[in-house]
């Protein structure tokens, strides 16, 4: 009898190890998803969002031996990490299949102005001029400790504020600066907003994105050859592959004068330049000296990633609680990828937008290509 209570004990103690910490991680887990979701995060306080993140890290902390043995017995791939809604792939947490019914059911308003981009082509970077062009290089967002996902929603998204919620900015052409990732398939056009769309250079892309899912997937990030497979997939990739996304907006272009193309490399050459067309096609009075010169600051680099509680482009989470801004936003971070690597990615990535109507060195010309290659 005394063998057996002591196997009874012995087992119950064996649960009581595994079952106590996958239950708290549990318990973290929803608490996590519920505090970010909205502006449950973004709406707080540039000190309350600290303190989240401080509690968020204890919770880490406490669950990283959990997390090392899910990691270890657990098969993470992109594939599973995703959904499809209208043949178009997203990401799972972030945003669902019922985020992106009510993106694509939007009925665009005049006045908002949608910043278009595939994953990782400048964003948050392009979000943030618009917004400082539209305030005259006198945006707040720093000095208040507001967070820019409480200003701009984020079309498809569960963690910002809401398209009902979300303020005009500016006085002179009042706006709701709207992110998105749809491509032109599933995006809501209107001839009455204004879509600005920013496009990178498809290895960089790349090498960001490789980046970004190491930053946010810890331990469980995929080798680079399955983030290979997945760039370069049509089912999986989040948001559709860059040649189907950038072809699709290109051909848009060509006959919507609301849409204004830009190129990641452009701005990295002369921000300056790209502000002053990024504010004529807003219909914005032309920024003076001044007014140009606060909008380039406030929007380069350094100021960006000095102050880059204001701009994290994902709530905290377990995996990752002090996720980097910007990495490097250099415009060759195709020169971090293995040269195999980059070469197969190039390649596939002209084929892929010849078939879609689309000359890649009509973008990015041969010195481009060649770098990429080299």
């Amino acid at each position: 009898m005394a063998l057996v209570v002591w196997i009874v004990l012995f087992v119950v103690a064996g649960l009581t190890v595994i079952v106590g910490p996958m239950l708290y991680l549990a318990i973290v887990l929803s608490w996590e998803d519920q505090r970010t979701r909205g502006v449950r995060y973004y709406g707080l306080k540039l000190a309350e969002r600290e303190a989240f993140k401080r509690a968020l890290r204890v919770h880490a902390r406490l669950l990283s031996p959990a997390i090392h043995v899910l990691s270890r017995l657990n098969k993470t791939t992109l594939a599973n990490a995703g959904f499809t809604f209208e043949g178009v792939a997203g990401p799972k947490g972030t945003c669902s299949l019922e985020s992106f019914a009510a993106g694509y059911a939007y009925a665009p308003r005049p006045g908002d102005v949608f910043v278009v981009t595939q994953m990782k082509c400048g964003t948050t970077w392009m979000q943030h001029l618009v917004y400082e062009i539209l305030m005259r290089g006198r945006g707040d967002l720093v000095d208040t400790g507001r967070a820019l996902y409480a200003v701009s929603p984020w079309l498809e998204s569960l963690k910002s504020v809401s398209l009902a919620d979300a303020p005009l900015v500016g006085a002179e052409q009042p706006s709701r600066i709207i992110k998105t990732h749809f491509p032109v398939s599933i995006c809501p056009y209107s001839p009455e907003a204004k879509y600005v769309y920013v496009t990178r250079h498809p290895v960089s892309c790349f090498a960001s994105c490789v980046d970004f899912l190491a930053a946010n997937m810890g331990r469980f990030t995929p080798r680079l050859d399955e983030i290979e497979r997945w760039y370069c997939s049509q089912e999986q990739m989040w948001w559709g592959p860059w040649p189907d996304h950038v072809a699709g907006w290109v051909a848009l272009s060509k006959s919507a004068d609301n849409l204004l193309f830009v190129r990641f490399e452009e701005m990295k050459a002369d921000l300056s330049s790209v502000a002053r067309r990024v504010s004529a096609f807003l219909d914005i009075r032309p920024l003076d000296d001044s007014e140009l010169a606060s909008v380039v600051e406030k929007c380069g680099f350094a100021y960006m990633q000095r102050h880059s509680d204001t701009f994290e482009m994902h709530p905290p989470h377990l995996l990752a609680v002090n996720a980097a801004l910007l990495v490097r936003g250099t415009a060759d971070r195709h020169q971090d990828v293995p040269p195999q690597v980059r070469q197969r990615i190039l390649e596939w990535c002209e084929c892929r937008s010849a078939e879609r109507g689309l000359r890649l060195d009509a973008l990015y010309p041969s010195h481009d290509g060649q770098a990429a290659r080299s």
